[in-house]
């Protein structure tokens, strides 16, 4: 964290967190109020973010990521920072008050092909990352096959803007298994909440995969892990974050009790420094050239 200070006075906060196995940084949080000395606070708030890209720049982080309302110029104050804008996402909440599913039996889980993701699906998982995500996108987030691997309170894939409140959850993901055998039809990641917030649920699957079920399975899983020996912290509800390539996903959730609460735009800062690939030629061309230069 990181605080502008103004005659003794705090004027402004910005909060990250690191991601320490993929040298990413997310800003979580920032705000700034107009400074006694005359700084309005926008510029505070600007002078916030620069000061994380410096520091994020001498500890080696290689993005720096940020979803924020597009109001009182978020978007074009982190795009002035050098922030690309790359996408959308809907947040859709279910109430607390709405009571979920029952925890579905061991026998219709398997019948309906759903399992526990292991470390050994990291490459399907990858491949179905792909296969629902836009090329520019799966370009930025650069994500690999070791990140589909790490499970668990670990788990930071796929991103979305909510990602922040999983470092106060328990997280588990589940796999649906295509009917043919070969490969994953879906995906649903959940966190239930430790602390006093909504618990979460991610889903991702191809668009020709019927998700309700699974749907229907994480909430489920959500009830039976929320209230497994201590109290039931059921009242905030369930936030579900989808992105906007992602449309018939949010149709479904609202089909399960969602409803759409915000839309947040997506951006991020690359420090790295990318590289046309190499070109492989024919050696004896090149020596061919380089002798009669000589």
């Amino acid at each position: 964290m990181f605080v502008y200070e103004e005659d003794r006075h705090v004027a402004g906060l910005v909060r990250v967190e690191r991601d320490g196995h993929r040298d990413d940084w997310t800003i979580v949080e920032l705000d700034g109020i107009a400074g006694l000395a005359g700084a309005s606070a926008g510029d505070i708030r600007f002078r916030l973010v620069q000061q994380v890209l410096r520091e994020g720049q001498k500890r080696g982080a290689a993005r720096f990521h940020v979803a924020c309302a597009d109001v009182g110029g978020n978007v074009e104050l982190f795009m002035q920072a050098g922030f690309a804008r790359y996408g959308a996402e809907v947040v859709l909440h279910r109430d607390g008050a709405a009571p979920l599913p029952d925890p579905w039996p061991g026998e219709r889980v398997t019948a309906a092909r759903i399992r526990m993701a292991t470390p050994r699906d990291a490459v399907a998982l990858m491949q179905l990352y792909a296969a629902v995500t836009p090329v520019p996108v799966r370009r930025l987030e650069g994500f690999r096959i070791p990140d589909w691997e790490r499970q668990g309170s670990q788990w930071r894939v796929p991103r979305s803007s909510l990602a922040p409140i999983l470092r106060f959850a328990d997280i588990e993901g589940f796999v649906l298994d295509a009917e043919d055998g070969l490969g994953l039809d879906g995906f649903v990641q959940l966190g239930v909440a430790r602390e006093d917030q909504p618990h979460y649920l991610l889903i991702m699957g191809k668009p020709e995969a019927d998700l309700a079920l699974l749907i229907d399975f994480g909430l489920g899983e959500i009830r039976a892990r929320a209230s497994r020996g201590r109290d039931s912290r059921m009242e905030h509800g369930v936030l579900a974050p989808v992105r906007t390539y992602e449309s018939p996903n949010d149709r479904r959730l609202e089909d399960a009790g969602f409803a759409t609460v915000s839309t947040v735009t997506l951006l991020m800062k690359e420090t790295l420094i990318r590289v046309a690939e190499p070109v492989h030629a024919p050696a004896g061309v090149r020596t061919l050239e380089a002798s009669r230069g000589s």
